[in-house]
């Protein structure tokens, strides 16, 4: 028996099951091939009380945040645009200044926090991970490292005119005590913006890849609403973005803060997630199915290609790659190797997979006919990097929200 890691109930519906898989960022040195790797069940549920989707098996961030953690926000260059834009709009909205507390709560390489910079703000990185916090140090960007949660909160010398958190709410088993973070963190007038992939959207466009060990929670504004009132904070605006296949943007601050009036927006999209269905477990139990369909057309593709003799290679050495990858049984018989431009991914092998991970010069190097383009919210990116692959008549393949190629 499970139960919610937020309210303790219970667990009784079935979202998904992955079967067993390896930590989707546990990138292997290839030295190590040989000394076998850590698999975990991936499986996933819904409370039927607080509607939190939530992994049932999982390492504990220690274990995955590690000076091994190899990801980069930086080589993204669709991702630095985005933050660009995000930080200009809010230093406007909340009218900051030099004088302004910003801090940034899982601040990766100081992707976000440099933009600040040119404000004259000198931001605050709080980040677990050695390996990349040393990376935003260099930057000249102030990096605690360090897990965020209440108690770290309650020691901060200073309280925030504006805490960031981009992509870290689904990341930590006890989310109570993380938003409870939010809370002891901010000023009276204080603002919390926070962005999350959206539950509605992973259901809707079958993103079954983003589930993984690191992902503890799948988020809805019905399961996030609740979890930040609890703590007394309140959700005054949200806005709908385009990263990550469609994610949400959240405000909140103090609930007694009349600063800043709740938006029509708020129950905007709570009414679409039940127009939906996410309020019922019918919409969560028929997920499974439509998982397993696209795992026997991504096979039916990749071996109908292979039969014909065709080199088929990846692009981006993506977590939510290697979730898919090994769920479909998919490894060196079927793509060649994989090219990321990240350099610490380079050399190494995929998780499970053990598929190569090479620099992107390769695939001028060896003109394959077929490209999965592996992280497919970055298709375009990706695409237009490729452009001169044409030159030899390669197409690009996506596999969700269903297999197709681009034209």
């Amino acid at each position: 028996m499970y139960n919610c890691r937020y309210c303790k109930q219970e667990l009784k519906t079935m979202f998904v099951d992955l079967g067993l898989e390896p930590l989707s960022n546990d990138y292997i040195q290839k030295e190590a091939v040989g000394k076998g790797q850590y698999q975990l069940p991936l499986r996933a549920a819904v409370c039927g009380n607080c509607r939190l989707v939530q992994v049932l098996d999982f390492e504990m961030p220690e274990g995955i945040f590690n000076s091994e953690y190899k990801y980069f926000s930086s080589y993204s260059t669709s991702w630095l645009k985005h933050c660009k834009s995000y930080v200009d709009m809010i230093v406007d909205r909340l009218s900051l200044n030099a004088d302004s507390v910003v801090m940034e709560v899982a601040s990766n390489d100081g992707y976000l926090l440099q933009y600040f910079k040119e404000y004259g703000i000198d931001p605050i990185g709080i980040e677990p991970s050695r390996r990349v916090a040393e990376a935003a140090i260099e930057k000249g960007i102030e990096t605690r490292i360090d897990f965020f949660g209440t108690e770290f909160a309650k020691n901060l010398e200073k309280k925030a005119d504006l805490i960031i958190g981009n992509n870290v709410l689904a990341h930590v088993p006890d989310i109570r005590d993380f938003v409870g973070g939010f809370k002891e963190a901010l000023k009276p007038k204080g603002v919390v913006t926070v962005e999350f992939p959206h539950l509605l959207n992973l259901i809707r466009y079958n993103q079954f890849d983003t589930i993984y060990h690191e992902h503890f929670s799948y988020l809805s504004i019905l399961a996030v609403k609740q979890i930040f009132e609890e703590q007394g904070l309140k959700l005054f605006d949200i806005e709908k973005l385009s990263t990550h296949g469609g994610s949400l943007r959240v405000y909140a601050t103090h609930k007694d803060n009349q600063q800043q009036p709740v938006s029509e927006h708020v129950e905007e999209l709570l009414a679409e997630e039940k127009a939906f269905g996410l309020d019922r477990n019918d919409i969560y139990e028929a997920f499974a199915e439509k998982v397993k369909q696209i795992k026997i057309d991504v096979l039916e593709k990749l071996i109908a290609l292979k039969k014909a003799g065709k080199q088929i290679v990846g692009y981006g050495a993506a977590a939510k790659g290697n979730t898919l990858l090994n769920y479909c049984g998919i490894g060196r018989e079927m793509i060649d190797y994989v090219v990321d431009a990240n350099p610490n991914k380079q050399g190494c092998l995929l998780p499970g997979t053990l598929i190569p991970i090479l620099a992107p010069e390769e695939i001028l190097r060896t003109k394959p006919d077929y490209i999965i383009i592996i992280p497919w919210n970055l298709k375009e990116e990706i695409r237009e990097a490729l452009s001169y692959a044409r030159d030899w008549g390669a197409k690009f393949l996506v596999l969700i929200p269903k297999v197709e190629e681009l034209v």
